[in-house]
């Protein structure tokens, strides 16, 4: 593959991250591997990326989850990716205080956001110190600073893939591939849109790919946007934990009752 066209790969491409990071690559020239559940926004995007430039696309919908699965599609790529950024995930939460998060939804969730990247670096990591350079891309979020009773779930999935990309990145420098983990804020997107409270300081899906897409190429070992609900997340982990309690609920971030 020619110098100027890289292969990236992006997960969750149906999603309005992952899209607009699509976009923005292909607009580059490069080849892309997108992966999304919803086979008619992918095909969708694919065009639209065909278009922008990109030399290359190939899809697929395959279950992540399906570790087997997952290693056969992998295992069956052309090249190692040089960028992979992995954005697929879901949210969950809880709709009264009487009630726990659904099991089922929970233990998806945890798949999904948590389990799925790290066996995915398992199998493209080795490939990529072998050659001598990479970038893998975790998708955190700012929830990982602090849980938020609404949504339990999801915030351990994002501390816990935060504290495995932080990880990584240590274990796999000396190999020549970066890491970076992104830990967004609101970005207008169907998932954000179902997430309870509030939505202060709400990027466009644009916006973050463009500010992620920069970070990456400085091999910046984590971003977190926007910078006041940055600030005010993670002040909550510093804070003794009845005051952070009471700040959450007081900003309707707590669980109805």
């Amino acid at each position: 593959m020619a110098a100027q066209c890289r292969l990236i790969l992006i997960t969750g491409a149906t999603g309005a991250i992952g899209g607009a990071l699509a976009r923005r690559y292909a607009a580059e020239g490069n080849a892309l591997i997108l992966h999304g559940r919803q086979t008619e926004v992918l095909a969708s995007l694919a065009s639209e990326c065909s278009r922008l430039g990109a030399k290359d696309v190939s899809l697929s919908n395959i279950v992540l989850t399906d570790f087997d699965e997952l290693g056969a599609w992998l295992d069956s790529l052309p090249e190692v990716p040089d960028i992979a950024l992995l954005c697929a995930g879901m949210n969950a939460g809880i709709e009264t205080s009487d009630d726990l998060e659904d099991e089922t939804r929970a233990n998806a969730l945890l798949d999904i956001n948590l389990r799925v990247p790290m066996q995915m670096t398992r199998l493209l990591a080795p490939r990529m110190q072998a050659r001598g350079s990479g970038q893998l891309v975790y998708l955190s979020s700012l929830a990982a600073w602090f849980g938020l009773p609404a949504t339990p779930s999801y915030s351990a999935s994002k501390a816990g893939i935060k504290a495995y990309g932080e990880a990584m990145r240590g274990v796999l420098a000396p190999h020549g591939v970066g890491v970076t983990v992104v830990m967004p804020g609101y970005v207008d997107s169907a998932m954000a849109r179902a997430m309870p409270g509030p939505k202060p300081f709400q990027w466009t899906p644009e916006r973050a790919a463009r500010t992620l897409q920069r970070a990456i190429e400085h091999n910046q070992a984590r971003l977190s946007f926007p910078i006041p609900l940055n600030i005010g997340t993670w002040c909550l982990a510093l804070l003794p934990a009845p005051i952070s309690h009471r700040l959450v609920k007081w900003f309707g971030y707590g669980v109805p009752s």
